[in-house]
């Protein structure tokens, strides 16, 4: 999907076949084949400090900003800020449940963290562009109530640690020392930047606050209001606190291109901006008078009836703040994702709001056994289709869902009920939306962006952003500080990561894993250097957040700690392994080759995690189709009542579905994501309302008469007790307790032990459990020969041919298996089983 800017407003431009989201297949690939045996695991398988450049621009920008009011979306409305009780009972959190020991702040502890963290906001420079305002506020925006009573987790030394020597990489992986000049350069420069940080702003720590000084601050006597606009010959702050008079009140311009200007507070004491009203920046730029969102706002509306949107100045009063009650959950040692977007989780047609998803969606995922949520969507973007991929607002969480309170209510409800909350940010490109965005923000190209064909992704048609400029570090450092401070998010999906670290984007490109492919003049070593100082900030200052990046390449060194010489990744989403499994769904089961799937799954870099998953969004856009759609077409619209009968496509679909979720899990990797919905097999893709688009050319691409009806999901029918989805639903829940039980995804025991194409039987362990995997379309086996490493007795704990999940009971659950000396498959022991056609089966190792 790609997309193009008419007067400010984003338009989608579905290409035939294509998604419904700008980034639609953008990425994916067919699976990296790593070399076979050093990434197997043991027992089974240039930055410059410079000022930007100010070309002009081609087009002239329009004005905007008629009087009026906006008010905040949902203000008034108690139902959206009630949250103190939600309407669903919470469950009760064991004794042993994973979170942060609570304790009072030691008011000693507290001074010292205080003065120290002043000492670094206030440390200055001649070279800072920023300087600081009399009266400007200096302190931390956590979103809590002033005075209000707080606990704080305790947690490790929220401090950067200084770059190591980045030579550990070297003996992690011996073939990287090839490219050994490549990656000590890389080093060198992100050592360059830590330095010039450290000298010029006080360190990383005091670098990331950008937002305590540029954009909107308020102190006693005032707001000041900050932009970086070096390009802009003249600024004024415009709005309904001024009836949009540009000559109201002007801006002063310094010498690195910051504008400023500071309002004092109103004779009654009230601040000059009042709350929720709007504001924007008027400038005359190279490319003619433009009104634009301030860069750094804190929320964005769009108006009844209005194409553009407009900044609101964000600051309710301390009583109508919310509160955070409840400690971030500890990081668990498998994750289990819940992909959500906001928007679509209602089984309505409709929009759904946070407090919505809150009270009727977080409990779901907790029943479910889920133990995170990542939500995309929730930088603000003008488009609605983009699925959120193309951010206008980098600060301002989409009011499309509601209002900040509601979305910090939230994510606290989500830590109420141990769920890790993580954000699928974008700082792989921006929206080319020049009303709403930073597209031509100051009227020049280059203003945060790279100039010419570098600075536009021609796939995405959105804006790539210049990693070597100083300013852009700051914005995306602050802006991933800000999601973790402001709103709590326990960590990120990094969007389209190999976008951002090669020139060629990763299109049109086939990575064989030779090591050249990504050590070269290909890479963008400024992009690399970015998220290796961005996972640097988060891993220093939130020890417990989570940091997974979405690499289709198998970049080398990806989840290795930056100190090391690594990009600092915690984990790498798999992408590989979904684009498999559509390969193999195009055709008949008959010919999948076991060997296949085994070597898809289990090809990841010993060492470094990964996330895998069996269809996220992207095989749910339409154009495209999800698993379960594959596996059962148009049956599931008549045959999936219990009250009919079935028929061979819905019985096999069921069967193989459950099959290709549980073997993903078990051997894809040490996280698992799953995009709501597909756990019971939603049977639609997902359509963005849209209307008729005319393209340049003149030919008009069709809407959809702006219909919600497939952008939503029905819960409803993964709920229903007389259909078969119910099975389904029932087993992925299984299937994640499972995990939770016994923790196999990231047990160090892991082994595959047959891979037998005659028989279409997988055989692997992980930890304690042995599964077996028949794919067979009609072959059952009876005394089927099981190798073990170790002796006893064995008990079924998942069977996905239970007829709860919707299958024929072949087994018999209270049945014993001893294992026999009798060496099997290069394995120590053995047991015998019953393996029917088309069925997993875990078996446990049991004590009693």
């Amino acid at each position: 999907m790609s997309s193009f800017a008419v007067s400010g407003a984003r338009l989608g431009v579905v290409r035939p076949g294509g998604g419904g989201s700008a980034r639609s297949g953008a990425e994916r690939r067919s699976a990296v084949d790593l070399p076979s045996l050093l990434f197997r695991r043991k027992d089974s398988f240039s930055l410059l400090i410079s000022g930007v450049g100010f070309a002009s621009a081609g087009t002239v920008l329009s004005c905007a900003g008629a009087p009026g009011k906006v008010l905040v979306p949902g203000g008034g409305n108690d139902d959206l800020l009630s949250s103190a009780e939600p309407a669903v009972d919470a469950p009760e959190q064991p004794e042993e449940s994973k979170i942060h020991e609570v304790k009072p702040v030691v008011e000693e502890e507290a001074a010292s963290a205080a003065a120290e963290a002043s000492m670094m906001v206030d440390t200055e420079d001649k070279n800072e562009p920023s300087k600081a305002v009399k009266g400007s506020a200096k302190t931390g925006t956590n979103g809590l109530t002033k005075g209000a009573k707080q606990t704080v987790v305790e947690e490790k030394p929220r401090v950067i640690p200084p770059p190591g020597d980045g030579q550990r990489i070297y003996q992690i992986d011996p073939m990287l020392e090839d490219y050994r000049s490549h990656l000590d350069y890389r080093y060198s420069e992100y050592k360059r930047i830590r330095a010039a940080i450290d000298e010029h702003e006080g360190g990383l720590d005091a670098f990331s606050r950008g937002y305590e000084k540029l954009g909107f601050s308020r102190s006693a006597e005032g707001i000041t209001y900050r932009e970086w606009a070096p390009g802009a010959h003249s600024a004024a702050l415009v709005g309904d606190f001024n009836n949009w008079n540009p000559n109201a009140d002007t801006m002063t311009r310094n010498e690195y291109g910051v504008w400023e200007i500071f309002l004092p507070n109103n004779a009654d004491g009230s601040p000059a901006i009042p709350h929720g009203s709007r504001v924007k920046i008027r400038m005359d730029t190279p490319s003619g008078v433009k009104d634009s969102i301030p860069a750094w706002i804190k929320f964005s509306v769009q108006a009844p009836g209005e194409i553009p949107y407009n900044g609101i100045y964000y600051d309710p009063p301390e009583e109508e703040k919310y509160v955070f009650k409840h400690p971030q959950p500890r990081r668990p040692k498998s994750l289990r994702i819940y992909e959500s977007h906001i928007g679509m989780s209602s089984p309505e047609p409709k929009i759904n709001t946070y407090a919505n998803f809150r009270d009727e969606v977080l409990p779901r995922i907790k029943r479910l056994g889920y133990n995170a949520v990542q939500i995309m969507a929730i930088q603000e973007h003008s488009y609605y289709a983009s699925f959120g991929y193309h951010v206008t607002n980098f600060f301002a969480p989409s009011s499309r869902f509601g209002t900040p309170e509601d979305l910090k209510s939230l994510i606290d409800r989500a830590h109420e009920l141990g769920l890790l909350v993580l954000m699928d940010i974008v700082h792989s490109h921006a929206s080319n939306n020049t009303l709403d965005g930073l597209n031509g923000f100051d009227g020049t190209d280059t203003h945060y962006f790279h100039g010419g064909p570098r600075g536009h992704h021609w796939m995405w048609d959105s804006r790539l952003f210049n990693y070597g400029s100083w300013e852009v570090l700051r914005f995306l450092l602050s802006n991933a500080r800000w999601w973790l401070e402001e709103y709590k998010f326990d960590g990120f999906r990094f969007d389209g990561v190999t976008s951002m670290m090669y020139t060629h984007h990763g299109l049109q490109v086939a990575f064989t894993g030779n090591y050249s492919e990504y050590f070269g003049f290909a890479t963008d070593v400024d992009a690399v250097v970015y998220l290796m100082l961005v996972n640097d900030l988060i891993h220093g200052l939130y020890p417990e957040a989570v940091a997974i990046g979405e690499d289709v390449s198998g970049m080398p060194t990806f989840c290795i700690p930056v100190q090391d010489g690594g990009v600092g990744f915690d984990y790498r989403l798999h992408m590989a392994v979904a684009d498999k499994w559509i390969e193999l769904l195009k055709q008949s089961d008959e010919s999948w080759e076991m060997g296949d799937i085994v070597h898809t799954l289990t090809n990841r870099r010993w060492s470094e995690k990964c996330v895998t998953y069996a269809e996220s969004h992207d095989q749910a856009l339409v154009g495209d189709k999800t698993i379960a759609f594959w596996l059962m077409d148009k049956d599931m619209y008549d045959f999936m009542a219990l009250d009919r009968p079935s028929t061979p496509r819905i019985d096999r679909g069921i069967a193989l579905h459950k099959m290709i979720r549980l073997i993903t899990m078990g051997l894809g990797g040490e996280g698992y994501l799953n995009f709501m919905g597909n756990e019971f097999g939603h049977p639609e893709w997902i359509d963005f309302p849209r209307g008729p688009q005319s393209l340049p050319n003149g030919s008009v691409i069709p809407g959809n008469n702006n219909s919600f009806d497939k952008c939503r999901r029905r819960f409803d029918l993964g709920d229903a007790d007389y259909l078969r989805y119910r099975g389904m639903q029932e087993f992925d829940e299984a299937m994640q307790h499972l995990e939770e039980k016994y923790e196999f995804m990231t047990s160090e025991h892991q082994y595959v032990s047959r891979k037998h194409e005659e028989d279409k039987v997988i055989i692997f362990e992980r930890g304690d459990l042995v599964f077996v995997f028949n794919f067979h379309w009609s072959n059952s086996y009876f005394d089927y020969r099981v190798g073990c490493l170790k002796p006893g007795k064995y008990k079924v704990v998942l069977d996905s041919d239970d007829g709860l999940f919707g299958g024929f009971s072949r087994l018999d659950h209270d049945a014993e298996y001893f294992t026999a000396d009798w060496p099997h498959d290069n394995r120590p022991c053995s047991f015998s089983v019953y393996a029917p056609s088309r069925t997993a089966v875990v078996y446990a190792l049991t004590e009693d």
